[in-house]
């Protein structure tokens, strides 16, 4: 049974796969057909945490695919009336896929070890594969071919950079990161990747017009990210320095684009210029999680697996 928890679970020809698939659906979906490939198949969505783009894009998606998306709110019990295990094999037995939006990693792989099902990772505190996913298609019809290039990364070492350093890992994409100190990737996350991206070129730095030097893409997120809300200001103040504006992106290659996984605190992170600005893909990116993740269901349930 294939699952999606991280990156670390693709190849990078399963990862292209998975693109290829994405790029012949989105190509049809602009011209007004929307393949039902998946006809009667069923996935069910467990979320812990809000969501928009998550559980949007892949509803749509799935309808869009000829299938049903059923979004199981706390009714169910997720977590607090049963085992795991007892909820895993249950659930499992009555729907294709399971879509998991959790507060803590261990949650997603626990209940992937009891499921008959897939189990596709809709966020962690430890990683996101389905938007790195998104993030990577967005570069790769801007470029065609990531190998070679430079992916920035000014901000927290959250989930979104954890998923975007194994995927530009296995894609032969270059990454630099500025970070303060204290908000990079532990030793135990470093060894994660290393072990799973073992090609991977990361530089890290606290300079942030060093690490976006020569960088084709530019990417930020929030400063404190849902469940650090306490520690925000503190946040503020540490990150003070690593505002993505206009003046860092003159220090990027020409033609650079700017990147957020949104939501975006305006202001903090990134100016109104910047990710309103001609450089932003930001939109790109939302939309494409949409495809990418339809690419990612027909690749686990689909005739083309």
């Amino acid at each position: 049974m294939r699952h999606l928890i991280t990156l670390a679970d693709l190849t990078a020809a399963e990862i292209e796969r998975i693109f290829a698939i994405a790029e012949d659906l989105k190509s049809k979906y602009r011209t007004g057909l929307r393949e039902p490939i998946l006809p009667g198949r069923v996935m069910a969505m467990l979320f812990e945490k809000q969501s928009l783009r998550t559980r949007v894009s892949f509803q749509a998606g799935m309808t869009h695919l000829g299938g049903s998306a059923m979004f199981l709110s706390d009714d169910v019990g997720f977590g607090k009336r049963e085992t795991m295990a007892d909820f895993g094999r249950v659930l499992s037995r009555m729907v294709d896929v399971i879509v998991v939006r959790a507060r803590r990693h261990q949650t997603v792989v626990e209940l992937a070890e009891h499921c008959e099902c897939s189990v596709i990772n809709g966020l962690t505190d430890l990683a996101h594969p389905c938007q790195a996913m998104a993030d990577l298609f967005t570069l790769r019809e801007l470029v065609d071919k990531l190998a070679g290039h430079t992916l920035a990364w000014v901000g927290d070492a959250n989930n979104v950079a954890f998923s975007l350093a194994l995927g530009c890992g296995k894609l032969g994409m270059r990454m630099t990161m500025a970070t303060p100190r204290g908000y990079r990737f532990s030793e135990e996350t470093m060894a994660l990747i290393r072990r799973a991206a073992p090609d991977l070129e990361l530089d890290v730095t606290d300079d942030p017009a060093e690490a976006v030097r020569d960088a084709l893409a530019v990417y930020t997120d929030v400063w404190a990210s849902m469940g650090q809300e306490a520690e925000r200001e503190t946040r503020k103040r540490d990150f003070a320095d690593y505002q993505v504006n206009a003046a860092l992106m003159r220090h990027a290659q020409q033609g650079a684009v700017f990147m957020h996984c949104l939501p975006a605190r305006r202001g903090e992170e990134v100016t109104d210029d910047v990710i309103d600005g001609p450089q932003s893909i930001v939109v790109d990116q939302a939309a494409n999680r949409m495809h990418a993740q339809k690419g990612i269901l027909v690749w686990l349930l689909g005739p083309t697996t």
